[in-house]
């Protein structure tokens, strides 16, 4: 991996606040990978590989690395917001392809934060009140849309302290392992079997789609790139930095939980961890956990909903979008038209597909973004012979393929295997296309409206 380029880094004009330091960056990166998904994910992996659940995650980190190296040479050339969208538009030059790009990424984004705002207001909030999960998850959107509204400096300042404390519940997690092999109440040799009366290697496999949800995140990070302070310096140590943490306490956390609990037992249950530490010989209080888990979930939320305006953001300055969605608060310096946009997404999935669809929602967010991330490494590809003037990273020409072929693979695999979801993310992305002939109109007649100085 090498440095190619001038000596600016990045930094060029933008409107919006640059308040996100290499530090704050990091932890933004490890707050969005380290969230709900490890937290509840542990025993549906669990299901499909048996004990073995390490390999899984195991497999999808190493996936997961190729096309971040594509994201962090793409964020060090054109620092802008926009993301995944603002790189397509870059290689390819054409409005449809980029606002489909744009529309997959944002989709994505807002599934994913429905999900975590359904998992926030399930069984662990159900630890503390007795409240329906549908009116409790709309009260959190629009608390965590206010967030986003406030400020960028004070959301990714809430990111670090939440960071920290979701990192300080997989600690414990694995404390609690450590301390119940000392004990000699861990099986040592249960993550090492995978499930009985199937093939390994279609076990892992699919054990790997699911594992992927929990991965993703180091592509949120690439949408605040014009509010980060010299982003062609930092991005690629943030990214990378924040992948391998969240690999080593991914492996760790997985290899504990199946140590100390039976597999049946992970499998079964909606809070898997919260199993590994009612069965810890320390007596850790499991309602503590469940806040802890509630405090991580929020992290995942809040950033969800961070990139998601950030994107749409970024299309509407570059003429993609309409030009309403780029207007920027003038005291707050934030997107506050595509923040509220949105909230309000969220909010109508939410109350139109109800309390059981965390898997479906999840699923298609896995869906989205690896149809985006073919289009990233493409985009990575196409872009080579394309000079800037300041430094920016370079990735292995071996990444950004392996990429593609890696994603594709696991888009058709997902598809092959679940036409509900397909029949979803194709449903979302018809809408897209409606979207795209709409978005047309309405510009074309917001940029009438917009009078012209005489200069013209």
């Amino acid at each position: 991996m090498e440095e190619s380029g001038g000596s600016r880094g990045g930094e060029q004009a933008t409107r919006l606040k640059r308040g996100i330091g290499p530090w704050l960056l990091l932890f933004f990166v490890l707050g969005d990978i380290v969230g709900a998904g490890i937290y509840a994910l542990v025993g549906e992996v669990g299901a499909i590989t048996g004990g073995a659940i390490w390999t899984a995650f195991l497999v999808s980190f190493v996936l997961a690395i190729f096309t971040a190296g594509s994201f962090a040479e793409l964020v060090t050339k054109y620092p802008r917001a926009g993301g995944s969208a603002t790189y397509v538009n870059n290689a390819f030059r054409n409005p449809f392809v980029s606002f489909m790009v744009a529309f997959a990424v944002a989709a994505s984004s807002l599934t994913s934060a429905a999900t975590l705002s359904l998992a926030f207001s399930g069984d662990y909030l159900a630890q503390f009140l007795d409240v329906p999960i549908i009116p409790a998850a709309l009260v959190f959107v629009c608390l965590v849309g206010f967030i986003n509204f406030y400020g960028i400096s004070e959301s990714v300042r809430i990111n670090v302290v939440l960071t920290c404390i979701e990192i300080t519940g997989l600690i414990i997690i694995v404390l609690i392992g450590v301390t119940a092999l000392g004990a000699g109440t861990g099986d040592v040799g249960r993550p090492f079997e995978f499930k009985e009366g199937g093939s390994v290697l279609v076990a892992l496999l699919s054990g790997t789609v699911l594992a992927f949800y929990a991965l993703i995140g180091f592509d949120d990070a690439v949408n605040v790139a014009e509010e980060v302070r010299e982003p062609s310096r930092v991005y690629p140590r943030a990214i990378f930095g924040g992948l391998l943490i969240a690999g080593v306490v991914y492996l760790l956390v997985t290899f504990t939980a199946s140590m100390v609990v039976p597999t049946n037992a992970l499998a079964e249950s909606s809070g898997p961890l919260l199993e590994v530490v009612e069965r810890s010989p320390i007596g850790f209080p499991p309602q503590l956990f469940a806040l802890i888990a509630l405090l991580a979930v929020s992290n995942g939320a809040l950033i969800n909903l961070i990139m998601a305006s950030r994107v749409i953001y970024g299309m509407a300055d570059q003429g993609v979008m309409p030009s309403v969605f780029a207007r920027v608060h003038p005291r707050r310096q934030t997107p506050w038209v595509a923040i509220v946009f949105t909230a309000l997404v969220v909010i109508i999935l939410l109350a139109s597909l109800g309390s059981g669809a965390i898997d479906t929602l999840s699923s298609t967010t896995v869906v989205l973004l690896l149809a985006a991330f073919i289009m990233v490494n493409i985009s990575c590809l196409r872009l080579r012979g394309d000079s800037v003037d300041h430094e920016h990273f370079r990735s292995p020409t071996a990444f950004p393929v392996l990429g593609i072929v890696i994603s594709a693979g696991l888009l058709i695999y997902t598809a092959i295997t679940d036409l509900a979801i397909l029949g979803l993310a194709g449903g979302l992305l018809a809408i897209g296309l409606v979207l795209f002939g709409v978005n047309y109109l309405v510009k074309r007649n917001v940029d009438h409206e917009t009078p012209r100085s005489s200069d013209d």
